[in-house]
């Protein structure tokens, strides 16, 4: 059970149950309303999981045990991709984070009130090739955040002018399917998807709490795919030539769209986003 306390004196109980306890709960619920004289100030609403079955030759593991075996496969499959460069504390940082991303994806992709089918065989790829994995997402994050530092670099060499105004920026430049796509599927829609996930924790009108978690880690996902199509496809840094500048700001400006995006979701995961990869 999770309590929390608003400014308002107002607390809220959530009952994090699986399905075969949810009737349990309930006559829990039903008996501290009768005990409670103060049943005016508690909210209760119950949270309610579906099994977690698992499959492969580590199928009987910890919490602990869970989270190790994933940040096994994640460093195999980051050398694999990069080489012995994958060592030191910067790294270790990297590997936490990522396997943190695979396993919170992999948890709540699906349904909480669904069945959740673990893979826990020693063969299963979570790399980064894999378009249904937290650590694609967590690749094309990166890869934003290495597009701005070759920017900014570029301009500390003298390379690009700093960033205009937005003012000043020819949205009309913007030609390609791709990246009307990207606005107009993501950055714009954003926020209603936002309030779709987080209107039934507000909603009194049901006991049950739904969580629709799987909304967004769909969404993310699906960004992460156009955005990888459109980055592979098309040149964002230019040449340092004055005539292309005004495209290339343009198109920035959109990537800084995509970014804020991706921060602001991965955050409601509490899933810190990637400075490099």
């Amino acid at each position: 059970m999770w309590l929390w306390v608003d400014a308002a004196d107002q607390c809220t109980a959530i009952h994090v149950v699986g399905c075969e306890e949810e009737f349990q709960q309930q006559k829990i619920d039903v008996l501290w309303r009768i005990l409670s004289s103060e049943t005016d100030r508690v909210t209760q609403r119950h949270l309610v999981c579906g099994p977690v079955r698992t499959t492969g030759e580590h199928s009987h593991l910890s919490a602990v045990q869970y989270f190790q075996f994933r940040k096994s496969q994640m460093l195999e499959a980051s050398v694999m991709k990069y080489g012995n460069i994958v060592q030191g504390d910067s790294w270790a940082e990297i590997i936490n984070n990522m396997t943190s991303a695979v396993i919170k994806f992999e948890l709540l992709a699906t349904s909480h009130r669904n069945p959740l089918n673990l893979d826990l065989a020693q063969g299963v790829n979570i790399s980064t090739k894999g378009t249904r994995s937290g650590a694609f997402v967590m690749y094309n994050c990166a890869r934003l955040a290495t597009l701005f530092d070759h920017f900014n670099n570029s301009v500390e060499k003298g390379l690009y002018p700093r960033f205009p105004e937005i003012s000043q920026l020819n949205f009309p430049v913007l030609r390609e399917e791709g990246e009307w796509l990207l606005l107009y599927n993501y950055i714009i829609p954003f926020r209603e998807v936002l309030a779709q996930i987080t209107h039934s924790m507000s909603s009194t009108k049901d006991i049950h709490l739904n969580v629709n978690s799987e909304t967004l880690c769909k969404f993310l996902v699906n960004l992460s795919m156009d955005f990888s199509s459109y980055y592979n496809r098309v040149h964002i840094l230019g040449e340092p030539l004055e005539h292309l500048f005004n495209q290339m700001f343009t198109r920035l400006q959109l990537m800084k769209g995509l970014r804020e995006v991706f921060h602001t979701a991965l955050g409601t995961f509490h899933i810190p986003p990637p400075s490099q990869l």
